[in-house]
């Protein structure tokens, strides 16, 4: 079973994805990035479904970091997003970004872009 790292630092949005993802894969969610990587040194996961704007460190930062490490880099990172611009969409494209899911979304939305990512 393929295993999703889901990163947002709402708690409803964590709960409706691990929801919407549970049935078919391994999900754990985390609140920041700073978790996501202290968890990274021990796991690596087939997919990030990452929040762009939280505290701290944002979705954009977080996949420069991810990008930045040899061992990480290539792991599909999906963002989840509020504010769906070109500029978002331009921005994470040049980072490589897997793709943008646009919140609030519907769980049949989520699973798509999921399994077009997924090897």
């Amino acid at each position: 079973m393929n295993t999703i790292f889901i990163v947002d630092d709402s708690d409803t949005n964590l709960t409706m994805a691990e929801e919407a993802l549970e049935d078919q894969y391994s999900v754990m969610t985390m609140p920041s990035a700073a978790k996501m990587f202290s968890l990274l040194e021990k796991m690596k996961p087939d997919l990030i479904l990452l929040d762009i704007e939280m505290p701290e460190m944002n979705g954009f930062e977080a996949l420069e970091r991810l990008k930045a490490n040899s061992a990480l880099a290539g792991i599909p990172v999906i963002f989840l997003t509020g504010t769906n611009n070109a500029s978002v969409e331009e921005r994470a494209s040049k980072l490589g970004a897997a793709g943008i899911v646009t919140k609030p979304f519907s769980p049949p939305t989520l699973l798509d872009s999921i399994q077009k990512n997924l090897k």
